[in-house]
């Protein structure tokens, strides 16, 4: 892990933020705050094992590398989508398909 300068985010080794001292990647918390648009605080009480200190470095550290990580974000979405139109169909939905149901 590379320290920031940001007190609660690090670098792992494939350079991605993520919030010290836990699995959850800058992204992830950034996600949810633009998803459902949740201040800090209700970020805080929907994940009650960050602090708020934690909270506000995410998003300084998403405020002041935004179009990096939203290039990265968008990067990442295209590629869900890429692996959702190559992936073969499950026998349940070539039915449903077949029956018109999907």
């Amino acid at each position: 892990m590379i320290k920031t300068d940001y007190k609660h985010i690090v670098l792992n080794d494939n350079n991605v933020a993520m919030i010290a001292g836990t699995r959850t990647k800058v992204i992830e918390l950034v996600l949810d705050y633009q998803t459902y648009g949740w201040s800090p605080e209700e970020l805080q009480f929907q994940h009650p094992n960050f602090t708020m200190g934690q909270i506000h470095s995410a998003l300084a550290y998403y405020w002041d590398h935004q179009d990096e990580l939203d290039a990265d974000m968008e990067r990442r979405w295209q590629e869900v989508k890429q692996l959702q139109q190559s992936r073969e169909l499950s026998p349940l939905e070539k039915r449903l398909k077949a029956r018109k149901l999907r």
